[in-house]
């Protein structure tokens, strides 16, 4: 995968039910194949998600070189991450695509990039939606709310 002229799959993007994982492989590939551009693996998702699977870098680099598979790469996986249940991995999931910036600094780069963006969507709170609509994915409005007097 060459991410300079291609963008990675969504973090939304399920594999083996894990969101951000068919991200992770496309950025590790990158790497590996010295492609990645702007892109960086690991960054702090990666990290969250290897941390919550009981794996390294170093192992997930290993098993993504000798796997050129997504299944390949979730049959290694399931084999070596830590077991858990559909309910933990469903809210695990949530609660990481909900995640927004966690520092002033992280805050400060996430409205940077937001402006240079789409300045009205003053909606976005999440990395997962701020990667999506910087990477051209349609990131849904949401409802207004109507208020009866």
């Amino acid at each position: 995968m060459d991410l300079r002229k291609d963008f990675p799959r969504s973090m939304r993007f399920q594999l083996a039910g894990y969101a951000h994982l068919a991200r992770m492989i496309d950025k590790c590939r990158s790497v590996l194949a010295g492609t990645e551009g702007e892109y960086i693996y690991p960054c702090p998702m990666d990290e969250r998600l290897m941390e919550f699977a009981g794996i390294t870098s170093e192992q997930f680099t290993a098993a993504v070189k000798a796997n050129s598979t997504d299944e390949g790469v979730v049959n290694w996986l399931e084999q070596t991450a830590k077991p858990h249940e559909p309910a933990e991995l469903e809210e695990w999931n949530r609660k990481l695509l909900a995640r927004g910036p966690s520092s002033p600094e992280s805050a400060a780069r996430f409205k940077k990039y937001l402006t240079a963006v789409d300045p009205s969507r003053t909606d976005i709170t999440a990395w997962s939606d701020l990667q999506d609509l910087e990477e051209g994915r349609i990131v849904p409005r949401p409802e207004p709310t109507h208020r009866r007097q």
